[in-house]
């Protein structure tokens, strides 16, 4: 039997006259995501996209793992296609199709769907036909049409009659592409990743930005951010990263200027240096797993103070969050368990004993006027380490 995905539109549906144009980034993303499983067949016509496969050996397991993750997908299903667009083929098929599934449940319903008005049997009667095989095929199953253990779906459609089971949910947002450019501060930590995630699910191409401190910081730490970014991409399609140096930087902060603004300061140094790299990426905007209020240096004054900096928006999706919601994400993404691996980032180098939490813009940029970073914001922005990420499928 032939099988094949059908990928239901989320928010694709609500875009009028651009709805054509996300749908052809969303076909562009799925092609990409399932290019290295073989060959398929993608196309879109009444709210629903297919996915057939061309190969007789392709995982569609695996394909339909990598369609979970693809935004833009409110929905989708594994479904036979019929041999014919008929009512009796649809009745030899059901049965043997779904054997596996029927004979590990007790109570079932058919719901039918005719998107094709020219198929002479409605859709109550499609039901009640389909229902009466299947009793008869599985004499153990009553019908339960309020809290039934199974949906048994039919569709007849355009192209041809499908069967299939309950559809699986599917990644949500919009596809990635659609949303803009912007660039994400990435640490080895568990937000910035979570963050990577919220934005691409709204759509957003990333550029990634990550400072090194060596030997503060490990080869290990990197590679860390490289793993986790290898997970993101999961979701997000493939990105640059860009490693700053950043230890010459650190280490004049932590010699000229006062130990109270360190973090602050560094933190507005990044902004500086991330501006100027997401500009030559055409990017639009900065992106940062900040949470307001959990650490010193994300209070609504320390953030103004950094903000400031900037040339551009900052976006932090994670802003209002606690903590748990954080790490909940991070275990859907599997990017956890990475991110507490025991390798510290420059974030961690120099912290102050007591950070400003209060810090005043205008003391900031003077004692960041005085030390005098300009030469060393160039000097990282000239021996930029450029790492191009794709997908970890494994």
């Amino acid at each position: 039997m032939k099988e094949i995905l059908l990928l239901k539109d989320g928010e694709i549906v609500l875009k009028g006259l651009n709805r054509r144009s996300f749908e052809d980034v969303l076909k562009k993303n799925l092609k990409y995501a399932l290019s290295d499983l073989g060959s398929f067949e993608i196309k879109s016509a009444q709210s629903t996209i297919y996915v057939r496969p061309l190969d007789d050996d392709i995982d569609l397991d695996d394909a339909c793992e990598r369609v979970s993750r693809v935004f833009g997908i409110v929905a989708f299903s594994r479904a036979v296609v019929c041999e014919e667009k008929t009512l009796e083929s649809i009745l030899a098929t059901a049965p043997v199709y779904l054997a596996d599934s029927l004979n590990g449940v007790k109570t079932f319903k058919v719901e039918a769907k005719r998107s094709d008005k020219r198929f002479p049997y409605k859709s109550p009667e499609i039901c009640r036909e389909v229902g009466g095989v299947l009793l008869q095929s599985f004499p153990h199953l009553s019908v339960d049409v309020h809290n039934p253990d199974m949906v048994v779906n039919v569709e007849v459609r355009d192209f041809g009659a499908y069967i299939h089971g309950k559809p699986l949910k599917g990644a949500g947002g919009i596809p990635v592409g659609t949303g803009g450019n912007a660039a994400i501060l990435i640490s080895g930590g568990i937000d910035s990743p979570v963050a990577a995630y919220m934005m691409a699910k709204r759509g957003v191409k990333l550029t990634a930005i990550h400072f090194a401190s060596p030997p503060y910081t490990s080869k290990r730490a990197e590679e860390k951010v490289v793993r986790l970014l290898q997970k993101v991409c999961r979701y997000s399609g493939r990105m640059k990263m860009y490693t700053v140096p950043f230890t010459k930087i650190q280490e004049k902060i932590k010699n000229e200027c006062p130990e109270e603004l360190f973090t602050i300061i560094m933190r507005r140094l990044m902004m500086k240096i991330s501006s100027r790299i997401a500009t030559d990426n055409d990017c639009s905007a900065l992106i940062t797993g900040e949470s307001l209020g959990q650490v010193a240096s994300q209070t609504i004054n320390a953030l103004g103070c950094t903000d400031a900096a900037a040339d551009m928006l900052v976006f932090r999706p994670l802003i209002g969050m606690d903590k748990q919601e954080i790490i909940d994400i991070s275990y859907k993404i599997d990017t956890y368990e990475t991110s507490i691996e025991p390798y510290e980032d420059c974030c961690t180098v120099f912290t102050p004993k007591h950070p400003r939490t209060k810090p005043v813009l205008k003391y900031v940029e003077y004692a960041e006027e005085e030390a005098g970073f300009d030469e060393l914001i160039q000097e990282a922005l000239d021996n930029l380490k450029i790492t191009k990420i794709t997908a970890d499928n494994d």
